[in-house]
């Protein structure tokens, strides 16, 4: 028999938008809120965030959970954490779970480093004396023990989030749940992250893990599911639940809006692909070289801005990451800026979606997948589905006989 320790059936949750929520009311405020209620009904809305979510994860699991922005993911992780309950149905876990999502929860801004690794163990279910234990495994693993006797409110986003999967991981949950940790840091915390969790679950821990990255999802995890909506729309193997989530968007016409990133000092506005002729185009032939174009807002000059564009393919792997690093290029200050990327044709014919982030040398302020494309095979080419390639150039074969 399974050992399911996360259990969800039928969840459902409902935010609703419009409407105040205090904990106490003087006579006046109560009132006022029946006097204005009926003005104010028409404002409400319902939002729900998932409807009808049912799964089980087993001891030992690493589920990937993937899904555009706003599909859901975030508010089942605070499900699962018991950070927030749901409007309908039951969430059971048999474990504790500790859970990495927004940043700064559990820590206080006022007390330094060290005071916080200690308080956010407290949290987490540590005593002190096994946090003492394990202190210098936590700060060697964040990697920035000069800044311990530093206010947590001078840390950047990226050094916070940091410090919270450090501890977090080293308290050791029988269950995590991790919300785009891969999104802030360098290659190398990355890969000490997926390390780290990938250790988590040799040891018998269940892992719940959120990324955009559908590579280190199809790596990492055991099974997947999909939210689209706030809805399951696939679940299972994480390499078929990754190549359907890719294949279901939409078909594009060579260029996408990506709207507003409020909050944020620089975002991409748009992502557009273009042919030779300089047209917007959904696809390009083999061998045909690949030239993007990124509309970038700034409501300010950002230090040490960094702008990347990402290719994966329908089977989740990163094929292409190229940087656009403010060092390198001319000073950027507020306002809008286009950049243009050219790649050379090497990759081979498939379907892929570009990806864009946004960030500094802490923290990200965009990270999403934008603009679908396909890659197509030239009337030439053989039929060879067999292959099992990423890149495909232009190549050129001899054979020179040497004799017997």
């Amino acid at each position: 028999m399974a050992d399911v320790v996360v259990q969800a059936e039928r969840v459902s949750k409902r935010y609703r938008i419009g409407e105040d929520f205090q904990s106490y009311d003087t006579l006046r405020d109560a009132l006022e809120r029946v006097v204005l209620r009926r003005r104010k009904a028409g404002r409400r809305r319902d939002i729900w965030a998932l409807r009808d979510v049912s799964l089980e994860v087993e001891r030992g699991q690493v589920l990937g959970i993937v899904g555009a922005n706003g599909s859901g993911k975030t508010t089942l992780l605070k499900l699962v954490s018991r950070i927030t309950q749901p409007t309908e149905g039951v969430v059971r876990t048999r474990e504790r779970a500790g859970a990495i999502l927004e940043i700064g929860t559990g820590f206080h801004p006022e007390l330094t480093g060290t005071e916080n690794i200690y308080l956010n163990a407290a949290v987490l279910g540590m005593s002190r004396r096994d946090a003492r234990k394990r202190f210098d495994e936590i700060v060697e693993f964040a990697g920035f023990a000069q800044f311990l006797d530093t206010p947590l409110k001078r840390y950047s986003t990226g050094m916070r989030l940091r410090l919270a999967f450090s501890i977090a991981a080293h308290v050791e949950p029988e269950i995590l749940a991790v919300d785009e940790v891969l999104a802030v840091g360098d290659a190398e915390f990355q890969r000490r992250c997926l390390g780290k969790m990938s250790e988590l679950q040799q040891a018998g821990r269940t892992v719940l893990f959120v990324s955009h990255d559908h590579g280190a999802i199809t790596r990492l995890c055991t099974n997947a599911i999909w939210l689209d909506g706030g809805r399951v729309r696939a679940e299972g193997d994480a390499a078929s639940v990754v190549e359907r989530y890719l294949g279901s968007i939409s078909e594009a016409a060579g260029s996408v809006e990506l709207g507003e990133t409020p909050g944020v000092p620089a975002f991409v506005r748009s992502v557009s692909l273009l042919n030779r002729e300089g047209e917007t185009t959904a696809a390009v032939q083999r061998g045909e070289p690949l030239e993007f174009h990124l509309l970038l807002d700034a409501a300010r000059r950002v230090t040490g801005l960094d702008v990347a564009l990402y290719v994966v393919n329908a089977q989740g792997i990163q094929v292409l990451e190229e940087a656009w690093l403010d060092e390198q290029q001319p000073v950027l200050g507020a306002g809008r800026t286009r950049l243009g990327l050219e790649v050379p044709g090497v990759l081979a014919p498939g379907s892929y979606v570009a990806g864009v982030w946004v960030g500094d040398h802490a923290e990200a302020f965009q990270h999403q997948e934008a603009l679908p494309f396909d890659i197509l095979a030239r009337p030439e080419d053989p039929v060879a589905e067999w292959r099992n390639r990423i890149a495909q150039p232009g190549v050129v074969w001899s054979a020179t006989p040497l004799g017997a």
